[in-house]
Protein backbone atom coordinates (compact mmCIF):
# COMPACT_ATOMS: atom_id res chain seq x y z
CA UNK A 1 0.00 0.00 0.00
CA UNK A 2 1.26 3.49 -0.87
CA UNK A 3 0.74 5.79 2.13
CA UNK A 4 -0.41 9.29 1.28
CA UNK A 5 -0.82 11.61 4.22
CA UNK A 6 -1.95 15.21 4.02
CA UNK A 7 -1.10 16.92 7.31
CA UNK A 8 -3.34 19.92 6.67
CA UNK A 9 -6.34 17.60 6.31
CA UNK A 10 -5.89 15.76 9.61
CA UNK A 11 -9.07 15.48 11.68
CA UNK A 12 -11.40 17.11 9.17
CA UNK A 13 -12.94 13.66 8.72
CA UNK A 14 -12.61 10.33 10.48
CA UNK A 15 -12.96 6.95 8.83
CA UNK A 16 -15.32 4.73 10.80
CA UNK A 17 -14.15 1.12 10.74
CA UNK A 18 -17.41 -0.59 11.73
CA UNK A 19 -17.81 -2.13 8.25
CA UNK A 20 -14.48 -3.97 8.38
CA UNK A 21 -13.90 -7.55 9.46
CA UNK A 22 -16.63 -9.63 7.84
CA UNK A 23 -19.96 -10.48 9.45
CA UNK A 24 -21.47 -9.43 12.78
CA UNK A 25 -20.73 -12.82 14.25
CA UNK A 26 -17.96 -14.71 15.97
CA UNK A 27 -16.88 -16.60 12.85
CA UNK A 28 -13.16 -16.10 12.10
CA UNK A 29 -12.18 -13.49 9.54
CA UNK A 30 -10.24 -14.58 6.48
CA UNK A 31 -7.69 -13.24 3.95
CA UNK A 32 -10.47 -11.63 1.93
CA UNK A 33 -11.58 -9.62 4.95
CA UNK A 34 -8.02 -8.36 5.48
CA UNK A 35 -7.75 -7.39 1.81
CA UNK A 36 -11.09 -5.55 1.99
CA UNK A 37 -9.91 -3.68 5.08
CA UNK A 38 -6.69 -2.72 3.33
CA UNK A 39 -8.64 -1.40 0.34
CA UNK A 40 -10.87 0.71 2.59
CA UNK A 41 -7.91 2.08 4.56
CA UNK A 42 -6.06 2.93 1.35
CA UNK A 43 -9.16 4.70 0.00
CA UNK A 44 -9.37 6.74 3.21
CA UNK A 45 -5.70 7.71 3.04
CA UNK A 46 -6.01 8.61 -0.64
CA UNK A 47 -8.92 10.86 0.35
CA UNK A 48 -6.89 12.74 2.94
CA UNK A 49 -8.34 10.92 5.96
CA UNK A 50 -5.77 9.90 8.57
CA UNK A 51 -7.98 9.38 11.65
CA UNK A 52 -9.56 5.93 12.12
CA UNK A 53 -12.47 5.31 14.48
CA UNK A 54 -13.03 1.87 16.04
CA UNK A 55 -14.95 0.23 18.86
CA UNK A 56 -14.15 -3.00 20.64
CA UNK A 57 -17.55 -4.44 19.68
CA UNK A 58 -17.43 -3.76 15.93
CA UNK A 59 -17.89 -7.13 14.22
CA UNK A 60 -17.26 -8.75 17.63
CA UNK A 61 -13.70 -7.39 17.66
CA UNK A 62 -12.91 -8.42 14.09
CA UNK A 63 -12.85 -4.82 12.80
CA UNK A 64 -9.94 -4.03 15.12
CA UNK A 65 -8.28 -7.35 14.34
CA UNK A 66 -8.24 -6.94 10.55
CA UNK A 67 -7.05 -3.36 10.97
CA UNK A 68 -4.19 -4.71 13.07
CA UNK A 69 -3.37 -7.17 10.31
CA UNK A 70 -3.11 -4.28 7.83
CA UNK A 71 -0.89 -2.32 10.24
CA UNK A 72 1.41 -5.31 10.60
CA UNK A 73 1.81 -5.69 6.82
CA UNK A 74 2.32 -1.94 6.17
CA UNK A 75 5.51 -0.64 7.83
CA UNK A 76 5.29 3.02 8.85
CA UNK A 77 1.51 3.25 8.64
CA UNK A 78 0.90 3.42 12.40
CA UNK A 79 3.07 6.51 12.78
CA UNK A 80 1.08 8.36 10.13
CA UNK A 81 -2.43 7.85 11.46
CA UNK A 82 -4.55 8.51 14.54
CA UNK A 83 -6.22 5.49 16.14
CA UNK A 84 -9.41 5.97 18.14
CA UNK A 85 -11.47 3.22 19.72
CA UNK A 86 -14.35 2.87 22.17
CA UNK A 87 -15.36 0.63 25.04
CA UNK A 88 -18.35 0.36 27.34
CA UNK A 89 -20.80 -1.90 25.50
CA UNK A 90 -20.96 -5.64 26.09
CA UNK A 91 -22.70 -7.56 23.35
CA UNK A 92 -25.23 -10.26 24.21
CA UNK A 93 -23.68 -13.68 24.86
CA UNK A 94 -25.65 -16.89 25.04
CA UNK A 95 -28.87 -16.24 26.91
CA UNK A 96 -27.54 -13.05 28.51
CA UNK A 97 -28.60 -9.60 27.27
CA UNK A 98 -26.34 -6.91 25.90
CA UNK A 99 -25.44 -4.39 28.60
CA UNK A 100 -23.30 -1.33 29.26
CA UNK A 101 -20.23 -1.76 31.45
CA UNK A 102 -17.97 1.10 32.50
CA UNK A 103 -16.55 -0.49 35.62
CA UNK A 104 -12.92 0.47 36.06
CA UNK A 105 -11.39 -3.02 35.66
CA UNK A 106 -13.58 -3.64 32.60
CA UNK A 107 -12.35 -0.46 30.92
CA UNK A 108 -8.73 -1.43 31.50
CA UNK A 109 -9.25 -4.98 30.27
CA UNK A 110 -11.09 -3.85 27.14
CA UNK A 111 -8.31 -1.40 26.29
CA UNK A 112 -5.71 -4.12 26.68
CA UNK A 113 -7.72 -6.37 24.36
CA UNK A 114 -8.07 -3.58 21.78
CA UNK A 115 -4.33 -2.93 21.87
CA UNK A 116 -3.70 -6.60 21.20
CA UNK A 117 -6.13 -6.77 18.29
CA UNK A 118 -4.88 -3.52 16.77
CA UNK A 119 -1.25 -4.66 17.18
CA UNK A 120 -0.17 -1.33 18.61
CA UNK A 121 1.34 -0.10 21.87
CA UNK A 122 -0.89 2.92 22.31
CA UNK A 123 -4.39 4.15 21.49
CA UNK A 124 -4.46 7.82 20.56
CA UNK A 125 -8.03 8.46 21.72
CA UNK A 126 -10.34 6.28 23.82
CA UNK A 127 -14.06 7.09 23.88
CA UNK A 128 -16.55 5.73 26.42
CA UNK A 129 -19.15 4.30 24.06
CA UNK A 130 -22.42 4.71 25.98
CA UNK A 131 -23.38 6.00 29.45
CA UNK A 132 -23.53 3.23 32.06
CA UNK A 133 -26.09 4.16 34.76
CA UNK A 134 -24.18 2.05 37.30
CA UNK A 135 -20.82 3.63 36.57
CA UNK A 136 -19.07 5.36 39.48
CA UNK A 137 -17.47 8.46 37.90
CA UNK A 138 -14.59 8.38 40.38
CA UNK A 139 -13.84 4.77 39.47
CA UNK A 140 -14.06 5.53 35.77
CA UNK A 141 -11.70 8.48 36.20
CA UNK A 142 -9.25 6.33 38.13
CA UNK A 143 -9.18 3.78 35.28
CA UNK A 144 -8.66 6.47 32.64
CA UNK A 145 -5.92 8.11 34.68
CA UNK A 146 -4.15 4.79 35.09
CA UNK A 147 -4.29 4.08 31.35
CA UNK A 148 -2.86 7.52 30.67
CA UNK A 149 -0.04 7.15 33.20
CA UNK A 150 0.91 3.78 31.73
CA UNK A 151 1.12 5.33 28.27
CA UNK A 152 -1.56 3.01 26.89
CA UNK A 153 -3.97 5.81 25.92
CA UNK A 154 -3.05 9.39 25.04
CA UNK A 155 -6.42 11.20 25.20
CA UNK A 156 -10.00 10.47 26.17
CA UNK A 157 -13.53 11.39 25.19
CA UNK A 158 -17.08 10.09 25.26
CA UNK A 159 -19.81 9.05 22.88
CA UNK A 160 -23.58 9.52 23.04
CA UNK A 161 -23.42 11.62 26.22
CA UNK A 162 -25.10 14.81 27.38
CA UNK A 163 -23.29 17.88 28.63
CA UNK A 164 -24.24 17.06 32.22
CA UNK A 165 -22.83 13.54 31.94
CA UNK A 166 -19.58 14.87 30.50
CA UNK A 167 -19.36 17.51 33.23
CA UNK A 168 -19.80 14.89 35.96
CA UNK A 169 -16.97 12.74 34.66
CA UNK A 170 -14.78 15.75 33.92
CA UNK A 171 -15.08 16.87 37.56
CA UNK A 172 -13.11 13.75 38.56
CA UNK A 173 -10.36 14.14 35.94
CA UNK A 174 -7.22 16.28 35.89
CA UNK A 175 -7.04 16.23 32.08
CA UNK A 176 -9.70 17.30 29.57
CA UNK A 177 -12.14 15.08 27.74
CA UNK A 178 -11.57 16.06 24.14
CA UNK A 179 -14.45 14.57 22.11
CA UNK A 180 -18.12 13.62 22.14
CA UNK A 181 -19.35 11.43 19.30
CA UNK A 182 -23.07 11.76 18.53
CA UNK A 183 -25.33 10.74 15.67
CA UNK A 184 -25.52 13.89 13.55
CA UNK A 185 -26.50 14.31 9.91
CA UNK A 186 -28.82 16.20 7.60
CA UNK A 187 -31.35 13.45 8.37
CA UNK A 188 -30.70 13.20 12.15
CA UNK A 189 -31.11 16.85 13.12
CA UNK A 190 -32.40 16.83 16.71
CA UNK A 191 -28.98 18.04 17.92
CA UNK A 192 -29.50 21.16 15.78
CA UNK A 193 -33.23 21.69 16.10
CA UNK A 194 -33.19 21.43 19.88
CA UNK A 195 -31.59 24.87 19.85
CA UNK A 196 -34.21 26.55 17.64
CA UNK A 197 -37.40 24.91 18.92
CA UNK A 198 -37.15 26.59 22.32
CA UNK A 199 -40.50 28.09 23.35
CA UNK A 200 -42.43 26.17 20.67
CA UNK A 201 -44.80 23.19 21.06
CA UNK A 202 -42.40 21.09 18.94
CA UNK A 203 -39.77 21.32 21.67
CA UNK A 204 -41.58 18.62 23.62
CA UNK A 205 -40.93 16.15 20.79
CA UNK A 206 -37.15 16.49 20.88
CA UNK A 207 -35.37 13.87 22.92
CA UNK A 208 -31.97 15.47 22.50
CA UNK A 209 -30.36 16.66 25.76
CA UNK A 210 -30.66 20.44 25.83
CA UNK A 211 -27.34 22.23 26.14
CA UNK A 212 -25.12 19.33 25.02
CA UNK A 213 -23.85 21.17 21.93
CA UNK A 214 -23.34 24.39 23.88
CA UNK A 215 -21.46 22.54 26.62
CA UNK A 216 -19.08 21.03 24.09
CA UNK A 217 -18.56 24.37 22.37
CA UNK A 218 -17.73 26.23 25.58
CA UNK A 219 -15.44 23.46 26.94
CA UNK A 220 -13.53 22.75 23.74
CA UNK A 221 -14.97 19.23 23.42
CA UNK A 222 -14.75 18.31 19.73
CA UNK A 223 -18.00 17.01 18.27
CA UNK A 224 -17.74 13.93 16.07
CA UNK A 225 -20.70 12.90 13.93
CA UNK A 226 -21.44 9.23 13.44
CA UNK A 227 -24.00 8.37 10.77
CA UNK A 228 -22.85 11.52 8.95
CA UNK A 229 -23.87 10.27 5.48
CA UNK A 230 -27.40 9.49 6.74
CA UNK A 231 -27.11 5.83 5.69
CA UNK A 232 -27.38 6.86 2.05
CA UNK A 233 -30.84 8.36 2.55
CA UNK A 234 -30.05 11.36 0.31
CA UNK A 235 -27.52 9.71 -1.99
CA UNK A 236 -29.17 6.60 -3.35
CA UNK A 237 -32.02 5.14 -1.29
CA UNK A 238 -34.63 7.86 -1.05
CA UNK A 239 -38.11 6.80 0.03
CA UNK A 240 -40.27 9.85 0.80
CA UNK A 241 -40.86 12.90 -1.37
CA UNK A 242 -38.97 14.97 1.21
CA UNK A 243 -35.95 12.72 0.77
CA UNK A 244 -36.21 12.89 -3.02
CA UNK A 245 -36.40 16.69 -2.89
CA UNK A 246 -33.37 16.84 -0.62
CA UNK A 247 -31.43 14.45 -2.86
CA UNK A 248 -32.22 16.61 -5.90
CA UNK A 249 -30.99 19.74 -4.11
CA UNK A 250 -27.81 17.98 -2.97
CA UNK A 251 -27.12 16.76 -6.52
CA UNK A 252 -27.70 20.29 -7.87
CA UNK A 253 -25.28 21.85 -5.40
CA UNK A 254 -22.72 19.12 -6.06
CA UNK A 255 -22.84 19.86 -9.78
CA UNK A 256 -22.51 23.60 -9.25
CA UNK A 257 -19.49 23.14 -6.98
CA UNK A 258 -17.83 20.36 -9.02
CA UNK A 259 -17.92 17.87 -6.19
CA UNK A 260 -19.94 14.86 -5.00
CA UNK A 261 -23.27 14.58 -3.16
CA UNK A 262 -21.42 12.92 -0.27
CA UNK A 263 -19.19 15.98 0.07
CA UNK A 264 -22.23 18.30 0.19
CA UNK A 265 -23.65 16.26 3.08
CA UNK A 266 -20.37 16.40 4.98
CA UNK A 267 -19.86 20.09 4.22
CA UNK A 268 -23.28 20.77 5.74
CA UNK A 269 -22.04 19.34 9.04
CA UNK A 270 -18.60 20.95 8.83
CA UNK A 271 -20.14 24.39 8.13
CA UNK A 272 -21.55 24.46 11.68
CA UNK A 273 -19.45 26.64 14.05
CA UNK A 274 -18.92 23.69 16.40
CA UNK A 275 -16.24 22.37 14.04
CA UNK A 276 -17.99 19.02 13.67
CA UNK A 277 -15.80 16.11 12.50
CA UNK A 278 -17.92 13.72 10.39
CA UNK A 279 -17.25 9.98 10.59
CA UNK A 280 -17.39 8.24 7.20
CA UNK A 281 -18.41 4.65 7.79
CA UNK A 282 -18.80 3.06 4.36
CA UNK A 283 -16.84 -0.08 3.57
CA UNK A 284 -16.90 0.68 -0.16
CA UNK A 285 -13.69 2.31 -1.44
CA UNK A 286 -15.53 4.25 -4.15
CA UNK A 287 -17.86 5.85 -1.61
CA UNK A 288 -14.97 6.67 0.71
CA UNK A 289 -13.19 8.41 -2.16
CA UNK A 290 -16.39 10.34 -2.92
CA UNK A 291 -15.80 12.12 0.41
CA UNK A 292 -12.31 13.38 -0.46
CA UNK A 293 -13.34 16.98 -1.13
CA UNK A 294 -14.87 17.17 2.35
CA UNK A 295 -11.46 16.33 3.79
CA UNK A 296 -9.43 18.59 1.53
CA UNK A 297 -11.62 21.64 0.93
CA UNK A 298 -13.26 24.03 3.36
CA UNK A 299 -17.08 23.92 3.18
CA UNK A 300 -18.23 25.84 0.13
CA UNK A 301 -21.82 26.42 1.24
CA UNK A 302 -23.21 29.91 1.64
CA UNK A 303 -25.41 30.86 4.59
CA UNK A 304 -28.45 30.60 2.32
CA UNK A 305 -27.43 27.27 0.78
CA UNK A 306 -26.87 25.75 4.23
CA UNK A 307 -30.35 26.85 5.29
CA UNK A 308 -31.90 25.62 2.03
CA UNK A 309 -30.52 22.16 2.70
CA UNK A 310 -31.80 22.22 6.27
CA UNK A 311 -35.28 23.44 5.34
CA UNK A 312 -35.65 20.98 2.46
CA UNK A 313 -34.61 18.09 4.72
CA UNK A 314 -37.03 19.33 7.44
CA UNK A 315 -39.92 19.47 5.01
CA UNK A 316 -41.58 22.24 7.04
CA UNK A 317 -40.72 25.92 7.65
CA UNK A 318 -38.81 27.12 10.70
CA UNK A 319 -40.90 28.30 13.66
Amino acid sequence: MVIKVHEADRDRLLYGCMALGGGWDTEPYGPGDIDAAEAAIEAALDSGITGFDHADIYRHGKAEAVFGEVLSRTPGLRERITLQTKCGIRLAEGDGPGIYDLRGPTIVRRVEESLSRLRTDVIDVLLLHRPDPLADPAEVAEALTSLRRQGLVREFGVSNMSGAQIALLQSHLEFPLIANQLEMSLDRRDWLEDGVLVNTPAAAQSGFPTGAIEYCLTRGVRLQAWGALAQGRFTGRQESEREHATARLIAKLAGEKSTTPETILLWWLRRHPAGIVPVVGSGRPERIRACADAARRDPELSHEEWYELWLTARGVPLP
